[in-house]
């Protein structure tokens, strides 16, 4: 049980200031996330990590003289949003370009590489890198759909490596990518961890079971078996990763990783089994660490992440680093960052707006005064959507974000924004607060329909349906999801269709969207039938056949709210 807060929606944000303030040889913390407190030359690829909160030491604790320049923290369990990792990375970057390197979970996808798209416009080069190294979520023939659990570390450390060592840019991506590919993990869960104030933790595990499989962000194991001996578990663990070992693999760098509730003492005797077998067969075991390094909160189990080196790998997984969590090899000279890091976000400024423009925003912001009145009411339902297969937390997420945009189109509204602004004020805001694949998904939706309006004139209907259009394809485009995936995009692309379709036959907005509202309804419906392709409710598909999507229930849900003010 997490017993130790104040707020529980503040936890991360002020176990993020704590860390900051106890580490300060390392780290400065900066909004959304911390950066490196000492001097890093200009030039120097700048490796830049980050995710959820509720995994100490990842990502805060990576910061350091080799390893990472910055970490990006979301809120628990939550993606960082898309503001804080473009904040973070300008704040970091020293002209080299930068690597962004992150777990593959579809929020931290859409968030980093919305992030990378807006940086990219401003004339930086950004890399993605997105970890894939648990085994239980994915075959061997699909790697691309593997979740970063804690190959993370080894990723992000060659990473770092290289980059200090000065290589280019070109080189700690390949560097990285190649680690990456040569990098497997596997974990076992004996007890689920609990969310801040929650009653209860996310999963439970049956006594004297062990969850086979499970996910860093308290997604259940995919099976359970009775709990062994350490040899036992260290053959497990062992015959799980060694399959994929390359044909010229001769040694193997190790993590053996504490989940956040298992003693030290006990992951020691685990390696004495676990260093037995892969000497066993027949690999040379190089710099191995025990300890935590990717928690999920009081989750008590372990993982286990092998990296197959060759000669080059090898080279930078022995470099020297000093960080929190990892320090290796010689000191690393360093001195105190001179360079003074101001807070970017000052008071917002909108285009000028007409009369009706400011109409317009002004009826913006009184749609969203319902939408978070509804989402605030729903929030526990959509939650208990979200839990069959994933982490409970959209109602959580989408509540939180519904609340961050109705005070951010209030103010815009009554600092005289028009339709458009308000619109995207309201959007950028819901990204920023909710955090997480559904404040990404959100963010950009609301970002990309505001971007067919204008800020003078009465609305229009028929910008409203052109933006509708653009939402949609701008989600499923750096989305990556489809028709048939068990997401958002089941709902909306209906409701885009049927909108499209409706306006055209009546002329009527009002018409339109309550017959798309409608659609969108029965769509959601169906899902039920579907097993999700994509995100964290992936590896647990068969738990949600019977149940809607919760990102589908609640676009519906918006949409249906929205059709009865526009009557």
């Amino acid at each position: 049980m997490t017993t130790i807060f104040d707020a529980p929606e503040e936890f991360a944000a002020t176990a993020l200031a704590g860390f900051a303030a106890l580490h300060g040889r390392f780290v400065r913390l900066v909004k959304g996330g911390v950066v490196r407190s000492t001097s890093v030359p200009e030039g120097k690829v700048a490796v830049i990590v980050g995710g959820g909160s509720g995994h100490y030491p990842a990502f805060a604790g990576y910061v350091g003289p080799g390893l990472a320049d910055a970490a990006v923290a979301g809120d628990v369990f939550a993606s960082p949003s898309t503001a804080a990792v473009a904040r973070v990375c300008r704040k970091a970057h020293r002209g080299g370009g930068i690597l962004l390197g992150f777990g593959n979970y579809a929020g931290d996808v859409l968030n980093f590489g919305v992030a990378a798209e807006r940086l990219r416009a401003e004339g930086i080069d950004v890399r993605i890198v997105a970890v894939t190294d648990d085994v239980a979520s994915a075959p061997a023939e699909t790697v691309a759909k593997r979740r970063g659990v804690a190959g993370d570390l080894v990723v992000f450390k060659i990473a770092g490596a290289a980059a200090e060592a000065g290589l280019s840019l070109d080189e700690v991506e390949r560097l990285a990518r190649h680690a990456n590919a040569r990098t497997v993990s596997f974990g076992v869960a004996f007890d689920g961890c609990t969310l801040p104030g929650s009653a209860g933790p996310l999963f439970t595990v049956p006594r004297g079971k062990m969850a086979l499989g499970l996910g860093i962000h308290g997604e259940p194991g995919i099976s359970e078996e009775t709990i062994v001996s350490a040899s036992d578990l260290a053959a497990l663990l062992t015959q799980k990763l060694l399959p994929e070992r390359p044909n010229d693999a001769r040694k193997v760098g190790a993590i053996l990783n504490g989940l956040g509730a298992t003693k030290y003492e006990e992951l020691f005797v685990l390696w004495t089994a676990i260093s037995a077998r892969l000497e066993q067969a027949g690999l040379e075991i190089v710099a191995p660490e025990a300890g935590e390094f990717v928690t999920s909160l009081d989750m008590q189990g372990c993982s286990l992440t092998l990296i197959f080196l060759d000669d080059e790998l090898e080279r930078y997984w022995t470099a020297a680093c000093d960080t929190p969590v990892l320090r290796r090899g010689a000191a690393i000279a360093t001195t105190s960052a001179t360079d003074i890091l101001v807070d970017e976000d000052g008071l917002a400024t909108y285009p000028p707006a007409d009369a009706e423009g400011q109409r317009g925003g002004a009826c913006i912001a009184r749609i969203f005064a319902e939408i978070s009145v509804l989402l605030h009411e729903a929030e526990e339902e959509l939650g208990r959507i979200d839990a069959r297969a994933g982490d409970g937390d959209h109602g959580q997420g989408m509540a939180r974000g519904a609340a961050a945009a109705l005070e951010a189109a209030k103010a815009a509204s009554t600092a005289g924004a028009g339709t458009a602004s308000v619109l995207a004020a309201a959007g950028d805001a819901w990204a920023d607060r909710a955090g997480g694949t559904s404040g990404a998904i959100w963010g950009l939706l609301l970002r990309s329909w505001s971007s067919a309006l204008s800020d003078d004139g009465a609305v229009d209907g028929r910008a409203v349906v052109k933006g509708a259009r653009q939402a949609l394809d701008s989600v499923m485009r750096l989305g990556g999801a489809k028709i048939g995936d068990k997401t958002l995009v089941d709902a909306f692309s209906p409701f885009v269709d049927a909108l499209e379709k409706s306006f055209a036959e009546s002329g009527s907005l009002a018409t339109a969207w309550a017959h798309a509202a409608s659609v969108s309804k029965l769509a959601t419906d169906a899902t039920t039938q579907l097993t999700p392709k994509l995100g964290r409710a992936r590896p647990l598909a068969e738990r949600s056949l019977g149940h809607p999507d919760a990102g589908a229930v609640s676009l519906a849900m918006i949409a249906g709210r929205v059709a009865t003010l526009l009557t």
